[in-house]
């Protein structure tokens, strides 16, 4: 098989221990602002407070092309089967126009491409394909503040943050080298903060149903590691109970990441699907 990416091991912060902490943080300082503010209701498409909790249904899409100190691996296109990737998002409205909003998924699937180009195995050659066993995890949370515009039934926002993504790839690689099977491991792992820029529009039909769409796009220049990543969704959110509602959009991510070092790394991924929440507001 293949040596898999190149090893280099970091010590991130656990991003989904960030993820709840995030949530809940804002959760908390929201509930307060809410509980101390009397002022005019904001525009029937914003809450004072919102947190959502759910899963994408994402088909992926994922290419890996990386040196290893066994050789250069390339693995062509590869479309694992449709997987369920849980997402938090949270919302805190500050003033009637301005909101601190935070979002954040992880994918953690198995991974196993048949590799291609000069693979070798403990200094070998592989004869014929060779195939990988991994792991590939990719952690994305944003923080962004975010300015309405529109106090009726329609509001236009634009957000800007930063965003934080983690990628590592863990695995063996398997092949036959002089007629027989050999199996090397390697690792890739990067981190890294970027810009963020968002866009989105907000339709409220009544109180208690609304519509949405918006797109955001991260991209990152210079380092070790740059690249982009852009996403979109639109969905419709229903409210049955006055604090309580769910929410169901289509979106798609793509992510596109290379590493620029003694061993150069690349990675892209899409992935395109539904989503579905349960909200909770204040």
């Amino acid at each position: 098989m293949s040596a898999m990416s190149v090893s280099t091991r970091l010590s991130p912060p656990r991003p989904h221990h960030l993820a709840l902490r995030g949530a809940m943080m804002l959760g908390m300082l929201g509930i307060a602002t809410a509980a101390a503010t009397a002022r005019a209701e904001p525009s029937p498409t914003l809450d004072r407070v919102s947190i959502s909790v759910g899963a994408f249904s994402a088909d992926p899409r994922i290419n890996v092309g990386a040196d290893t100190q066994f050789g250069r691996i390339d693995a062509p296109e590869s479309n694992p089967s449709r997987t369920t990737i849980p997402r938090i998002k949270a919302e805190l409205l500050i003033g009637d126009h301005h909101a601190l909003a935070f979002d954040y998924y992880r994918y953690d699937k198995s991974y196993t491409p048949t590799l291609t180009g000069q693979t070798t195995i403990n200094g070998q050659p592989v004869s014929g394909t060779a195939t990988a066993d991994a792991d590939l995890k990719l952690d994305l949370a944003k923080m962004s503040y975010r300015w309405w515009l529109g106090s009726g039934n329609d509001t236009f926002g634009i957000g800007l943050g930063a965003a934080y993504y983690n990628a590592n790839l863990n695995g063996t690689a398997t092949g036959v080298v002089n007629g027989e099977t050999a199996t090397a491991r390697d690792s890739i792992g990067e981190h890294a903060f970027a810009p963020l820029l968002e866009v989105g529009w907000r339709h409220a039909f009544t109180p208690d149903l609304r519509m949405y769409a918006e797109a955001s796009g991260i991209k990152k220049n210079g380092g070790r590691i740059n690249g982009h990543i852009y996403g979109g969704n639109i969905g419709v959110e229903w409210f049955p109970f006055k604090n309580i509602g769910f929410v169901a959009d289509y979106g798609i991510s793509k992510i596109k990441l290379h590493r620029d070092s003694e061993r150069d790394a690349d990675l892209n991924v899409r992935l395109t699907g539904p989503s579905a929440y349960v909200k909770v507001r204040f």
